[in-house]
């Protein structure tokens, strides 16, 4: 008895294997290089590098929209050669990305720095992802959630650590960040090469194609709704901040504490939660949850701007648990439903093409949160509220079609029909 509490712990979640451990500490400590970056990133290029904001803008779009085209190109080759090898392989190249911002000296060589960076970065979560898939384990979904739980850790450890060198101001602060991200991905690097396994591809049934999971109607529906229901993170990060500091009188501290407490609530709660959420239809049941908690959110948030400025902080605080709540059910569907609809032979392009889509949300939030939702007020909110939770209603009916059709062997071009959806990928290294 004594020995089987050791192995599960108190939670009763199973203790990580060493390629678990070893995952979680390499995606740790890049996330501590990403906290440190991009807090002070805008002001490394505008005040360090004397770009004008608006070029940074357009050059980080330009950086986005094109790193979304390695996705499903990188996921193919990590199911080809191994998901290892790839993973790998984009880590050294965002350490040498990164490092390379040191030396940027106009708005051109930004620009083609940020989309190596970018291209990279959409490949590491190509590959990543499938490194993922194939380390989950008994409990995958256990192991999800831990595992995000020290990624949320690690970007609140870094943001913390990024505060000294924005007070600093100096250039050898700026750029001691910048290499210290730098250093964070060859660290990962070396750490996954001698922790985790080099996972040799997975054989592919004969009906297998390179651009299978474009054919999967279920996943394409999910990970479009996922790539929507991202909005909810630039609500907090983005809209939030803005909303408080123009429509409210609440004291400039409450921004951080928003951040705060956000980043809090993710890290104690994402694993009691999102250990319970193991299959795709009770992924699609979470989605609907944060759905119906975004729903209550929102409107709280525009409650701000019609309060007390000695009531404000608190009304926000309150509205960013709920958020933050809601957060974590959101992202343990996608983990489910995500990782557990994808074959066993295919998770790198399932992943690169999930990537995609929630990258592609990403890029359009900043234009979509700012002109439609502020330009409307509390009416912007509600409707931001009402349009997350017909997201979250559309997870069951989207959860249930997908398996439904992978029990038939429709819609799947090639998946893996007679394994139960969410079932743990073999280990075959």
């Amino acid at each position: 008895m004594i020995g089987e509490d050791a192995r599960q712990g108190s939670s009763g979640v199973p203790a990580p294997s060493g390629p678990q451990r070893a995952l979680i500490v390499a995606s740790f400590v890049s996330r501590v290089g990403n906290g440190l970056f991009n807090t002070a990133a805008v002001l490394y290029f505008t005040l360090v590098v004397h770009l004008p904001a608006a070029q940074v803008g357009v050059g980080l779009t330009v950086a986005g929209l094109t790193g979304l085209l390695a996705g499903i190109p990188a996921g193919n080759l990590a199911d080809r050669y191994g998901p290892r090898r790839v993973w790998l392989t984009s880590l050294a190249m965002q350490a040498a990305t990164m490092a390379a911002f040191v030396l940027i000296q106009s708005w051109v060589t930004f620009t083609l720095i940020a989309t190596l960076d970018r291209l990279a970065a959409t490949a590491s979560g190509a590959a990543g992802g499938a490194v993922v898939a194939r380390a989950g384990g008994e409990r995958p979904a256990a192991f999800r959630a831990r595992l995000r739980t020290f990624v949320n850790l690690g970007v609140v450890l870094g943001t913390l650590g990024a505060a000294f060198a924005v007070s600093a101001g100096t250039r050898t602060a700026y750029t001691v960040l910048v290499l210290a991200n730098a250093a964070s991905f060859a660290c990962a690097g070396l750490i996954a090469l001698v922790g985790i396994p080099d996972y040799r591809p997975l054989p592919r049934p004969a009906e297998h194609r390179r651009g299978a999971v474009l054919a999967d109607r279920p996943f394409l529906s999910f990970a479009a709704l996922y790539g929507a229901m991202g909005l909810q993170y630039q609500a907090v990060s983005l809209l939030l901040p803005i909303w408080l500091s123009a429509r409210t009188d609440a004291p400039r501290w409450t921004v951080a504490a928003v951040y705060a407490v956000n980043s809090g609530v993710c890290v104690l709660l994402q694993s009691r939660i999102g250990s319970r959420v193991e299959t795709p239809r009770e992924g699609g049941r979470a989605f609907r949850i944060a759905g119906l908690l975004f729903l209550v959110s929102c409107p709280l948030m525009a409650l701000t701007a019609d309060v007390p400025s000695w009531t404000a902080p608190a009304l926000a605080v309150l509205a960013v648990c709920v958020h933050s709540l809601g957060e974590v059910w959101e992202s343990s569907a996608g983990f489910a439903l995500g990782f557990g609809l994808a074959p066993d032979h295919a998770q790198g392009q399932y992943q690169g093409l999930f990537g995609v889509c929630f990258d592609a949300g990403q890029a359009l939030a900043p234009v979509i949160l700012t002109t439609a939702v502020l330009g409307l007020g509390h009416a912007g909110w509600l409707l931001l509220g009402a349009f997350f939770a017909a997201l979250g209603a559309a997870g069951p009916p989207v959860a249930a079609w997908a398996e439904r059709t992978r029990l038939t062997g429709q819609d799947t071009a090639g998946a893996d029909h007679d394994r139960p959806a969410g079932a743990p990928v073999p280990d075959t290294a």
